[in-house]
């Protein structure tokens, strides 16, 4: 089967003959290579009808109806959740995501990947009692991704690793393309706005000498 890099990445992250409650699974290409190639248990959710109708004509193409669960539910809602199992929440943004995790008995493993606001992100999981231990930055048909593994536990981070991340502050192409993402927001400010491009300055400063 072909499988695109976001799912390949965010695979990688997850141990072979894990338990997996993929979380908005939409077509279930995920639950479908786990399931083929590390030997995992997957339930695939989804709020539409729609899209889980999708992915339960993905799952019998492969013939995969008795190894995969499916469930139509709101994020967590109505799922027995245990202790070691693998939490993937991915393609939505911060927001719903902290939706979907606020107030809920969550498992030990989380595997995260949002559009925005990935400060946001960290802070609020951070603060649920998890820790980072992986981040992966990467590009796929031209769109950036950062995928984020979180370990129930605890850790000290800095401003900087919630801004930038505790991995990925360290990570060449991810501070290269920060810096090149907040130098084109600059040519478009308007000459006028003498605060803003300040700002803007300071940041692209910060992010040379986290580099450096």
């Amino acid at each position: 089967m072909h499988i695109s890099k976001r799912i390949l990445n965010i695979a990688n992250l997850i141990p072979d003959n894990s338990n997996v409650i993929d979380v908005g699974c939409d077509h279930a290409f995920l639950d479908i290579y786990l399931t083929i190639n590390k030997k995992c248990r997957c339930l695939a959710t989804d709020i539409s009808a729609s899209a889980l109708k999708s992915a339960r004509a993905n799952i019998k193409k492969y013939k995969l109806d008795k190894e995969i669960n499916t469930l139509k539910t709101d994020g967590l809602e109505n799922i027995d959740i245990k202790k070691d199992d693998y939490i993937v929440i991915a393609g939505m943004g911060t927001g719903t995501i902290k939706h979907i995790l606020k107030e809920k008995s969550l498992s030990d493993n989380l595997v995260i990947s949002t559009h925005n606001e990935l400060d946001v992100l960290r802070a609020f999981v951070i603060n649920l009692g998890y820790f980072i231990t992986d981040e992966i930055f990467f590009f796929d048909k031209e769109k950036p991704y950062v995928v984020i593994k979180f370990k129930k536990g605890t850790n000290n981070y800095n401003s900087d690793d919630i801004i930038y991340g505790p991995i990925l502050r360290y990570n060449k192409e991810y501070i290269t393309y920060l810096k090149n993402n907040l130098n084109k927001i600059k040519k478009q400010v308007p000459f006028f706005k003498f605060k803003l491009k300040r700002t803007i300055n300071k940041k692209i400063k910060k992010l040379d000498k986290i580099s450096s």
